[in-house]
């Protein structure tokens, strides 16, 4: 679930569960709580008070928090990197951001099941402003030409040897 859904869901249960997922995706964006002010557009005082006081926004505060949520959650060019796999490859994916350099590039995962999903995803993902795209060898190719962003093949060496020893044993039953 992206940051401004979570975040979106934290508001509707408590303002506890608001204040703690705040805290957790200014971290995970990382913006402080100046910057994150300025891009919405609410005072500074005002966003610690959300995320260390207890205190419940406003519904005027909250949209304008969750605009600059959204906006900062890949929206823009040059802000992730896609991930385009089936769901349960997904699941393992450990890492959401990725150092380059002196900066950090954002992991964001798009599910597919079938090579058209994943040709849908990497329009979809490149619309969103992905800077690259990671998928499987399988459509790499076609996504190459459907989009005009860099794009970069799983090659999974272990897990399809892994899968021969697999199907080897099967096979003597």
């Amino acid at each position: 679930m992206d940051n401004y859904r979570r975040l979106l869901s934290a508001s509707m249960q408590s303002d506890d569960a608001l204040r703690k997922e705040l805290a957790e995706v200014l971290e995970v964006i990382g913006l402080t709580v100046q910057e994150f002010s300025r891009r919405a557009g609410v005072s500074p005082s005002t966003i610690y008070k959300i995320v260390n006081e207890d205190r419940a926004p406003s519904l005027d505060v909250l949209r304008r928090i969750l605009s600059a949520v959204r906006e900062a959650d890949g929206r823009k060019a040059g802000k992730f990197i896609a991930v385009i796999a089936a769901r349960h490859v997904l699941e393992e994916v450990v890492e959401r951001s990725v150092q380059i350099g002196t900066g950090s590039v954002r992991v964001r995962e798009y599910p597919a099941s079938t090579v058209e999903d994943a040709i849908v995803a990497a329009i979809r993902a490149e619309r969103d402003g992905a800077i690259a795209v990671v998928c499987a060898p399988i459509v790499s190719y076609t996504i190459e030409k459907v989009v005009d962003i860099p794009i970069a093949t799983i090659m999974p060496r272990d897990s399809v040897t892994e899968a021969i020893r697999l199907a080897a044993r099967k096979s003597k039953n």
